[in-house]
């Protein structure tokens, strides 16, 4: 069965910052291999990018592999005014009306099979050489202005308690497990954490943080709406060591501040506007102690407008290295599989103040 039919493959190709297909942590040196693995990638049914390729000679079939892009699954290396061009000179058609802007002032787009690509230095510096102008909002290019919007953007409802209260009220949460991440349950164990104060954010109807506090854990979990937190208190409330606090996650108290051992990330990063992420990572680091580390799960997809929003390994690498060093690093190849190929699992001790 094909993905697109529901079914996913369980082989992945990662592709490199840079652009180029990795098999075992190697590039790709073969231009039609690696020409077949960029011109075949696709959506599948979840939203995860799954490519079909010839991997031997021999083989008459195409077989299906996941996409793990670190960045944009394509990486334009140079531009002009129709086309974009990839690694092994391969070439894609575009509009220019596809094009947005991230906060680190790099152009993504979408190609004419509305497959993402970001554009390299060298690429953005010619699409620079094309306009006859250019400000913040807009390209002018022979004479047409056309408009350029944030790469990502949320409605300003996104960050009331009310928002999130309704899709509690009205339907079944899409971030509703109804037990711990998969990738917690297999962690947990293998971490050895010593018995830790543990802040989770967003924590919804408390399946997370009960699992840390299955473990002799002390948890504060926090969450903006009080529906949220009323189911977690009649899911978990009888669990020592669990505390439920509903609070906007940006307006906790003093008393946080410093006082937790480890923070655990899952689904609040996609949730909250994406401006604001830098403001949560802050939030992070206020409230971890010293030597303090952070756990996530965070998911690497396209998703612009809603939540749950996406991001790139890019993007976490980005935002993070300043304030953490990463001990663990991974793609999850064990999600469920409406998340199967968009989860990132991040392990960081926070640095020195």
């Amino acid at each position: 069965m094909s993905s697109e039919q529901g079914a996913l493959p369980t082989r992945s190709i990662p592709i490199d910052e840079e652009g180029y297909p990795l098999f075992s942590e190697l590039r790709v040196t073969d231009p039609l291999i690696g020409r077949e693995i960029l011109e075949n990638i696709r959506f599948a049914e979840n939203g995860a990018f799954i490519t079909k390729v010839h991997t031997k000679a021999h083989e008459e079939e195409l077989t299906e592999y996941l996409i793990e892009a670190f960045d944009e699954p394509l990486v334009a290396r140079h531009i002009s005014k129709t086309t974009i061009t990839v690694p092994f000179e391969l070439e894609f058609e575009f509009d220019f009306k596809t094009l947005s802007v991230d906060e680190w002032d790099r152009f993504h787009g979408l190609t004419k099979q509305d497959i993402p690509f970001v554009l390299n230095r060298n690429a953005q510096k010619e699409l620079f050489d094309l306009c006859d102008d250019y400000d913040d909002d807009s390209l002018t290019i022979d004479g047409k202005v056309i408009p350029v919007k944030p790469w990502m953007s949320a409605d300003p409802a996104v960050e009331t308690e009310k928002y999130w209260s309704h899709v509690y009220q009205t339907e079944t949460p899409r971030w509703e497990l109804n037990q711990a991440s998969p990738a917690l349950l297999d962690m947990i164990p293998r971490l050895k954490l010593p018995r830790s104060r543990i802040l989770v954010l967003g924590c919804g109807s408390g399946n997370d943080a009960a699992e840390f506090a299955k473990y002799g854990h002390i948890v504060t979990a926090v969450d903006i709406s009080p529906e949220a937190i009323s189911r977690a208190r009649e899911k978990y409330g009888s669990i020592t060591g669990l505390t439920f606090l509903e609070s906007d996650i940006f307006a906790l108290g003093d008393e946080h501040t410093a006082a937790y051992d480890l923070i655990f990330e899952h689904t609040c990063f996609c949730a909250i506007a994406p401006h604001r992420r830098n403001d949560l990572i802050a939030v992070w680091r206020r409230c971890l102690a010293d030597g303090g580390q952070l756990l996530g799960v965070f998911f690497t997809m396209e998703r612009r407008f809603a939540p749950p929003f996406g991001g790139s390994e890019w993007e976490y690498r980005e935002r993070l290295k300043k304030h953490f060093q990463f001990l663990f690093w991974g793609r999850w190849q064990k999600s469920i599989d409406r998340r199967q190929g968009k989860e990132l699992l991040i392990f960081a001790k926070m640095k020195s103040r």
